[in-house]
């Protein structure tokens, strides 16, 4: 059994006050987080590895015992020391990506890696406080266990609140009792997609965690834009002087900065134009962004006035001369 240095895993000093601490937790704890980083188990052993250590140093009892121990904590263990049982909800919000952060108990942190023992020896040594902390008295605990199932909701979304992420006040009943939860939606979110709550799902039996919830994302139509995967897609209207002469444009993004759009002259109706790095961000990698697709309508006049008649009927016959010449040329050719 090693030594645990908890203050090394925070990443602060023997002499971090307590804000400190919770600030270190919530930065590593956002980072690695199973959410944030599906399948890497180096980052799931890292986030049981900070969170074990916010257990501790959070608590004041924990940590006062912890920093008695010192080098001497073998001598302290051979004496049979013994611990309160660890403690759990440290903040008042989950463990959601863009949220804020809290200590998980051992039985939640077996609900979301498995059955493994999600602390380490060294912490139920210390601070586990357990009547048989040996494998066959754990393993007995969890045999008349059962985890609470999973929960799934559908939850409609605005295509900004997509974008910029957002937080939900959530009513439900479970087991016969009402609750409510806020639920950070991180921004990125797609049609389609699923947030998962830790830990707000079915309670479990027998001190076992509780499911979790999952909310299954669905995307209300916006009047201007149009999602495709990350990429977003508009129509720009645009004068017909603007389209014949070549000119500049105001694209709209949904990000609330207005883009400058420059326009070649004799540009096309329907012609597309990328604006890079202006769609949607992808949730948990915000640096990851699509793009803007802006496709030109071109605005004919809705009404005619004498003189904008004059000068079409003198375009008109500027083209009509124009085509005559090209026709005389190619005859004159043959």
């Amino acid at each position: 059994m090693d030594f645990k240095d908890y203050y090394a895993a925070l990443g602060v000093t023997k002499a971090a006050t307590d804000k400190e601490i919770k600030q270190a937790f919530r930065k590593l704890a956002r980072k690695h987080h199973p959410d944030v980083n599906p399948g890497d188990k180096s980052a799931e052993a890292r986030f049981k590895e900070i969170n074990e250590a916010h257990e501790v140093l959070s608590d004041p009892e924990k940590r006062q015992k912890y920093d008695e121990l010192g080098a001497n904590w073998r001598a302290y263990e051979q004496a049979g020391a013994g611990g309160p049982q660890p403690g759990g909800w440290n903040a008042s919000s989950g463990g959601v990506p863009g949220g804020g952060f809290r200590t998980m108990t051992e039985d939640e942190m077996r609900g979301m890696f498995g059955n493994a023992d999600p602390f380490a020896d060294f912490f139920q040594t210390f601070f586990g406080g357990n009547e048989d902390p040996s494998p066959r008295g754990r393993n007995a605990r969890r045999r008349h266990a059962r985890q609470g199932r999973d929960v799934e909701q559908e939850i409609t979304l605005g295509l900004d609140d997509a974008y910029h992420g957002t937080t939900r006040r959530l009513q439900s009943t479970l087991n016969g009792q009402s609750r409510s939860v806020d639920v950070r939606i991180p921004a990125g979110v797609g049609d389609g997609s699923r947030v998962r709550i830790s830990g707000e799902g079915e309670l479990g039996s027998g001190g076992a965690a509780a499911g979790d919830l999952y909310l299954r994302i669905r995307l209300t139509p916006h009047p201007q834009f149009e999602v495709k995967g990350k990429d977003l897609y508009a129509r720009v209207p645009l004068p017909l002087t603007t389209a014949v002469l070549g000119g500049e444009t105001e694209v709209a993004t949904l990000g609330g900065k207005a883009l400058r759009l420059k326009i070649p002259q004799t540009t096309q109706q329907g012609q597309v134009f990328r604006l890079k790095g202006h769609g949607m961000p992808t949730a948990g990698k915000l640096d990851q962004v699509g793009d803007l697709y802006a496709t030109v309508d071109v605005q004919l006049p809705r009404e005619l006035t004498p003189e904008l008649r004059a000068h079409f009927e003198a375009l008109q016959k500027l083209e009509e001369d124009s085509r005559l010449r090209a026709s005389g040329s190619s005859t004159a050719a043959r």
